[in-house]
């Protein structure tokens, strides 16, 4: 498992980051707060506040192509 702290600033981002994590079969995860979504659910990520740093955790252990995938969104 891994953590990565990522910022989503327009629907763009949001769009792009959906369509990068729903390409790994792992599960992945957004957290903000106390608030848990699934990062593969572009309705999910529009009930959060997205003005904050997002937490994305990754349920596996070769995350490395994931990672660089979403480097851009890296906060």
């Amino acid at each position: 498992m891994k953590e990565l702290k990522v910022k989503l600033d327009t629907i763009d981002d949001v769009k792009n980051f959906v369509n990068v994590v729903n390409r790994y079969p792992f599960d992945c995860d957004i957290t903000v707060g106390k608030y848990v979504v699934d990062a593969k659910s572009i309705m999910g990520l529009f009930s959060l506040d997205l003005t904050k740093v997002l937490t994305l955790t990754l349920h596996s252990d070769d995350t490395a192509a994931i990672e660089d995938e979403v480097k851009e969104f890296l906060a």
